[in-house]
């Protein structure tokens, strides 16, 4: 029977079978962050138990962390104590840690692949829910809650039954503007929030196959917002050529071996999966959503639909509208902006920052708006200065913060306030999601841009030469 690349790397990692039951699993990498370890290491201890396989873990911090003056010490007494409860349990087990001031410290979802710890044909877990994002290089990579955290921590397995299979295949050539972010925003606002629950992704066709790395894992962070599991796409010669030479990555011997085994992991020709959608891609145009979930999205040269038609609710609909004081048949176009974030775990990447700056270069930051501009990492933050992009952002009244999530959720200083309005390139619009009463508008880096030097909600392609 033909395996879809899915089965192939999840059947190699299945330790036992329980009938009737989950599949006991093995897992290869895990990441932890300050967040959702602390009670796991305190499970541990309450129990005797140690961490198994200490060199597999990997903790970074991120959530909490300032992204100004971070050499001074944390304000916020929850955000220090998470921040030193996981420099110090790293160091009780022997795990190795990227706190702050680390120049390997970022998200950990772009620290990962940039030193080469993410590899083809793994599997990947940590508590947060866009570890989905590694699944860019053939892994199977997941979101896992606090006990589940203790369970790999412990025993290096967690149980998990086995999610059905989808395929989302997107042949075609991109228009002008249209991004990897748009392409998952639309692939969501066709699917829904609830359009791929229960299912594990693999993303196939010619966009992805054309697609860079760091897009690849843009689509693959957000496949948990339209419900599914996680998301993958086959390793292919981009994927080889990203991972070869980073730090953690196989040399030598060790990497021909690896190469080899890694050129298997694609769906096979008759392999069939539980369900697929196509889409072409001459229909996607820059996305914008205009609403309170990431399926509330729309091609920016249209309107904001009406209720009638529409999957859901009215009611529901209705509210969401009005939380973001929006009507139906509005346009975007147009829409006043206050505050402008790219970074993120989905968008914080060098090539992320290379797309803003093409639109910002030559250009000044407009008056109204509020500029986070924050690296995924302090190697993107590097690259940033080296490839002279802080150059054109400072020219245009931008400033460079430090690494961390920042404003993607409200769980450190970079809170947008009530009844504000954010274009940001991260991947979640849920009420209250980027600061209590904020109002998100998800978006690509170019879009963001447009809007940064605009005021407005702009249509990049506009401001593209």
């Amino acid at each position: 029977m033909a395996n879809t690349l899915f089965d192939k790397v999840w059947d190699a990692h299945v330790i036992r079978k329980i009938e009737d039951g989950p599949d006991v699993f093995f897992i290869d990498r895990h990441f932890i962050h300050e967040v959702t370890s602390p009670v796991a290491f305190l499970g541990l201890e309450s129990r005797g138990l140690k961490v198994m396989f200490p060199k597999n873990t990997f903790a970074t911090a991120d959530h909490n962390t300032p992204t100004i003056n971070q050499h001074l010490p944390v304000q916020d007494p929850l955000s220090a104590n998470q921040l030193k409860a996981l420099e110090s349990n790293s160091a009780k087990h022997g795990i190795s840690h990227w706190g702050l001031g680390n120049p390997k410290n970022g998200i950990v979802h772009v620290v990962g692949p940039e030193n080469g710890i993410t590899l083809p044909g793994m599997t990947i877990v940590c508590g947060d829910s866009h570890t989905s994002t590694h699944g860019a290089f053939g892994a199977i990579a997941f979101g896992i809650g606090t006990s589940e955290v203790e369970m790999v921590l412990s025993s290096q397995c967690i149980m998990q039954p086995k999610p059905q299979s989808m395929r989302i295949t997107v042949n075609g050539k991109l228009n002008k503007g249209v991004t990897p972010k748009d392409v998952t925003l639309y692939i969501i606002s066709q699917l829904t929030t609830a359009g791929a629950t229960g299912y594990f992704v693999e993303y196939a066709g010619e966009v992805f196959e054309n697609m860079s790395m760091e897009g690849r894992m843009t689509v693959c962070n957000m496949s948990i917002e339209m419900g599914a599991r996680g998301g993958m796409i086959a390793p292919d010669e981009t994927t080889f050529n990203y991972i070869k030479g980073r730090e953690l990555a196989p040399k030598g011997e060790a990497w021909d071996k690896s190469l080899a085994y890694w050129k298997t992991l694609k769906t096979e020709a008759n392999a069939t999966f539980d369900k697929e959608y196509t889409f072409d891609a001459a229909d996607i145009e820059p996305m914008i959503t205009y609403g309170t979930n990431p399926g509330m999205g729309m091609g920016i040269s249209k309107h904001i639909p009406k209720a009638t038609g529409l999957k859901g609710g009215v009611a529901t609909y209705a509210k969401s509208l009005a939380y973001m004081g929006f009507e139906e048949e509005e346009a975007m176009i147009g829409k006043k902006v206050d505050y402008v974030f790219i970074g993120s775990c989905t968008n914080g990447r060098i090539e992320d920052f290379r797309a803003f700056a093409s639109i910002v270069k030559g250009r000044k930051k407009a008056d109204n708006v509020t500029a986070w501009i924050v690296p995924g990492s302090h190697i993107v933050e590097a690259q940033i200065k080296e490839e002279g992009i802080l150059d054109i952002l400072t020219e245009a009244g931008f400033t460079l913060r430090q690494p961390g999530c920042s404003a993607c959720l409200a769980m450190n200083d970079d809170k947008i306030p009530a009844g504000k309005y954010a274009v940001s390139t991260s991947n979640r619009n849920f009420e209250g999601r980027q600061g209590p009463g904020s109002r998100t508008l998800l978006a690509s880096p170019l879009m963001a841009a447009a809007a940064a030097v605009t005021g407005v909600v702009t249509d990049p392609r506009d401001l593209m030469s």
